[in-house]
């Protein structure tokens, strides 16, 4: 085994790693950005070396100056988590080269899994079923507008460098192939530097189905399936394993094609072969298609780790440090059901913008366990995933799981930034999720339910304008209030910017009468919580500078507005259009004395790995172009202007 390593990645994954190295006694390096230099995986390592700027490309790809680190700090070995280099080739062989184990693949065997076509072709002559379509060398749009023809619509246009969705079209009918393919190209340009795509069947009720692999670069074993159907923008929300439906026959067949695929390319250490499965009748062994491998440890390995009891980065250790496959086969087995969600920052209502924000408050769920990189207080930078952690769990069976998902997130809390925690507990609950009928067409199917907010009943509202009050504190409420205030006060709140009055009344130590308008809340504190109208209730409140977040398994954000600037509205009556994030302006689409129309894209900006169309509120002609490309803004800036409406 290893005496020290160096961990090539941060955030979550890289404290993952940290917590298997301090169970095996391994000492660890961690690497850092400027914008990292206080976060959790810094903290947790044994040593960190700092490595550069805030931006990907001046830290964590930098392949030269993480083996300098790892050299300088006598780690024998580098872990390159997901993400960033841990699927590149070139920064395996510099590794080795100087005399550094990669904990993970040969290059040889990233090579011929990184691209989508070559990587089927392999996988066909292998034995491994793959969906039908054309892989080949021929990017002439009318050869590929003719293989789509023979190959019958609807097809899937995909790059073959591509991944997370990104040059990504599914075209329904011929007429529309020929703009998603210049759509597709050019996305997949600009993410990959290469706009190759391959065209195929589209799955008419697709479940992505992933099996997880480990091998020793000989022999390997699989460790059962992972169904990752639940998806938006073609990336995973909800993973769970095993597959709900899988049948006994289909498991067999289905592991035996992922170990062939592992064996065929000499695979060591850990590994994901995905599948999609035409669920339209059921799940049946003679429907499932390779669609890719990902050459790493996936962001979704715990609920592997869950049901067999296996800690992949422990085997990952092993493995790299030259010991066998620390199990045959049949010595693996299935022990109930795990879920996982990923808990991001990100307004879902405007179309899962990315959030940024400070985390001024966070509790993770009761009976979780919670996969994270940062701490109460962090910042969620823009320049990394926006993800704030993975929330898994465990049970008998898949209906306890559930429940026990139910219940972590009901009891999770966040405030300081937006997160999609609201829509994660409306897509657990969803009657088809609960029912095991899934597909990765679910989410989109029903978003407009799905991404609707709760509205915050009276007792969130009333609780809020006591938290306003300093009335709501975790010591307890001011028991001796009525000694030196008024026995009622009213209080001024704001809700999406809509302003509310709320008239508190104290009815004696720990209890209050609020009014709400025509309604009215009872609410009384007691050792165990809160008492809205008498009965139990578990709403809880944080107060922040300048408003108050409510929680009643939802979270409800309340602004405390100052009385001389209630009425005050932002920007300027629909004119501005501004930066919603800290980004990179891709694209103006637009010059002053441009006439636009309301929802016309406007420019591009790129932020926390994705770009985000900025479009026009409303009809009108352009007055300014604030900004040029190239330009790095930071939220709320400007971008353009349109001149004031004729009155």
């Amino acid at each position: 085994m290893f005496d020290k390593i160096l961990i090539a990645n941060r955030g979550e994954i890289a404290c993952r790693v940290i917590e298997t190295c301090r169970r095996l006694g391994v000492a660890t390096v961690a690497v850092y950005s400027d914008a990292d230099r206080a976060a959790r995986h810094v903290a947790m390592a044994d040593e960190a070396v700092h490595i550069g700027g805030p931006k990907p490309a001046e830290s964590y790809l930098r392949g030269e100056a993480i083996i300098a680190a790892a050299s300088a700090t006598g780690a024998r070995a580098i872990h390159p988590g997901y993400g960033f280099l841990s699927e590149n080739p070139g920064f395996v062989e510099a590794v080795e080269a100087a005399g550094l184990v990669f904990i993970g693949p040969s290059a040889d065997a990233i090579r011929a899994m990184g691209l989508k076509d070559a990587a089927k072709k392999l996988m066909s002559e292998a034995g491994v079923p793959v969906v039908p379509g054309y892989h080949g060398e021929n990017q002439d749009p009318e050869h590929l507008a003719g293989a789509a023809d023979a190959i019958g619509y609807p097809v899937l246009i995909k790059a073959v460098a591509g991944g997370g969705g990104k040059g990504m079209r599914k075209v329904a009918r011929a007429g529309d192939f020929m703009d998603a393919l210049a759509s597709a190209k050019g996305e997949a340009a600009t993410a990959f530097g290469n706009d190759a795509v391959l065209v195929e069947k589209y799955v008419e009720k697709p479940r992505h189905i992933e099996v997880q692999v480990f091998g020793d670069g000989t022999s390997a074993v699989h460790l059962f399936e992972r169904d990752c159907s639940l998806q938006r923008r073609h990336q995973k929300v909800i993973e769970e394993a095993p597959a709900p439906g899988m049948t006994a026959d289909m498991r067999a067949e289905m592991g035996a094609a992922a170990v062939r695929a592992a064996e065929a390319i000499g695979y060591a250490g850990a590994g994901t072969v995905e599948f999609i499965a035409d669920a339209s009748d059921g799940l049946r062994p003679d429907r499932f298609y390779f669609m890719e491998m990902n050459t790493r440890l996936q962001v979704e390995h715990p609920v592997t780790e869950a049901i067999t009891g296996v800690d992949l980065v422990e085997w990952q250790l092993r493995v790299a440090a030259g010991e066998a496959l620390p199990a045959r086969q049949e010595e693996l087995a299935i022990d109930g059901h795990a879920i996982e969600v990923r808990l991001y920052a990100e307004d879902v209502p405007k179309g899962f913008l990315p959030a940024t924000g400070r985390l001024d408050h966070l509790v993770f769920g009761e009976g979780a366990r919670a996969d994270t990189g940062v701490v109460p207080g962090d910042e969620i930078s823009p320049w990394y995933d926006p993800m704030i952690a993975k929330l898994i769990v465990h049970g008998a069976t898949r209906d306890i799981a559930l429940r026990r998902m139910e219940r972590a997130l009901a009891t999770t809390e966040v405030a300081g930034s937006v997160t999609n925690l609201a829509f994660l507990r409306k897509l657990v609950a969803h009657p088809r999720f609960a029912a095991g009928d899934v597909d990765t067409g679910l989410i989109e199917a029903d978003l407009e339910d799905l991404v609707t907010e709760a509205e915050p009943g009276p007792g969130a509202m009333a609780l809020a304008a006591l938290a306003a009050m300093g009335l709501a504190g975790e010591a307890g409420p001011l028991d001796g209030f009525s000694l030196w205030a008024p026995l009622r006060q009213t209080v001024r709140l704001a809700r999406e910017g809509e302003a509310f009055d709320a008239a508190v009344e104290v009815l004696g130590p720990g209890r209050f009468r609020v009014g709400l308008g025509d309604e009215e809340a009872g609410l009384e504190h007691t050792g165990g919580g809160w008492l809205l109208n008498g009965k139990k209730t578990a709403l809880k409140a944080v107060a922040l500078p300048g408003r108050v977040v409510v929680f009643d398994g939802d979270a409800h954000e309340f602004g405390v507005p100052d009385p001389l600037d209630i009425a005050a509205e932002a920007g300027a009556g629909g004119n501005r259009v501004e930066a919603p994030m800290p980004g990179l302006v891709k694209a103006v689409m637009v010059a002053p004395g441009d006439t636009v129309v309301a929802g016309q894209r406007l420019a591009v900006l790129e932020a926390m790995k994705m770009e985000h169309a900025l479009t026009a509120g409303r009809d009108g002609v352009v007055a300014e172009v604030l900004v040029a490309e190239g330009a790095q803004v930071e939220a709320g800036a400007a971008l353009i202007v349109l001149e004031e409406d004729a009155p």
